[in-house]
């Protein structure tokens, strides 16, 4: 048997990776700063970017939900947001959320267990995120799929809550705050509902777009309660990620409280956006 320095990495892996990177080395910018600073310091700020753009990206969602209380509104929305330009972007965002729930587990792993073999993280962080965007992009061409709503996220819900629990056990005995410990909580949650959440609306097609079949799966005690643990878990983890991004930037004591109070409100304002759909329907 080899050791474990010795095992030779797949060599399909290794070719998805090379063209990946090639094609980002093209780009002068990223080239630059990946040849002066390494791939761990283009990842880092990657994932904040991308982080940034999923905080938009849930704050736009949430509100558009909001629209459900009028049905025939929320049909309206969505028979603009189903031409193909949109739907084109609708994919495109698909790449911002796979990279950023993989590089979160691939941070977790090195924060918690101490794994840090960079060369082959970063390889699988490309292999994963470009399997999970084609796979996207096979559902949302075929988009005629249905998939049962109980079963797929008891499944789901039951594997993130494991992952989640085994996590929080890990990190419990840790010397950090408890908003700390909590938002990694929620990104080991995460890491698993929204990426299988982004699956599932286009495994149903009809699941986002027709506002009678979201009213009757949400009646669904189950669902609901799937619903309201990603939303609260999202606003947590969104929050707590443009505070430690602010923080790091902001000397200022007093700014930093006050950046701390404009953000729970944020987070206090989008749960509530988020939450009274799911609550009253």
């Amino acid at each position: 048997m080899k050791a474990k320095s010795e095992i030779q990495p797949d060599p399909i892996s290794l070719k998805i990776t090379d063209q990946i990177f090639g094609m980002l080395n093209r780009i002068p910018y990223i080239a630059f700063y990946a040849n002066t600073r390494g791939w761990a310091f283009i990842l880092c700020w990657s994932h904040r970017i991308t982080g940034l753009i999923l905080v938009l990206f849930v704050w736009f969602h949430l509100s558009t939900l909001s629209a459900l209380s009028i049905p025939g509104v929320y049909d309206a929305k969505m028979a603009f947001f189903s031409s193909p330009l949109v739907v084109f972007c609708e994919w495109l965002l698909a790449i911002p959320v796979i990279f950023h729930a993989v590089n979160g587990g691939r941070l977790m792993l090195f924060e918690i267990y101490g794994y840090r073999d960079d060369t082959a993280m970063i390889r699988w962080l490309g292999v994963v995120s470009a399997a999970y965007v084609c796979l996207m992009a096979v559902f949302m061409l075929l988009g005629n799929q249905s998939a049962s709503p109980v079963f797929f996220w008891l499944t789901v819900f039951v594997m993130a809550v494991m992952g989640g629990y085994a996590f929080v056990a890990r990190i419990w005995r840790l010397g950090h705050s408890q908003f700390w410990k909590f938002q990694r909580a929620s990104g080991a949650f995460l890491l698993v509902m929204i990426p299988a959440h982004f699956l599932f609306m286009h495994l149903n097609p009809a699941v986002g777009k027709d506002s009678a079949v979201i009213i009757a799966r949400m009646q669904n005690f189950f669902v609901k309660m799937v619903d309201l643990a990603m939303v609260l878990a999202v606003v947590y983890h969104g929050g707590y990620g443009l505070f430690s991004v602010g923080r790091d930037y902001i000397v200022s004591r007093r700014l930093q409280v006050l950046m701390a109070v404009l953000v729970a409100v944020v987070m206090i304002l989008s749960a509530w956006i988020g939450l009274k759909p799911i609550l009253t329907i």
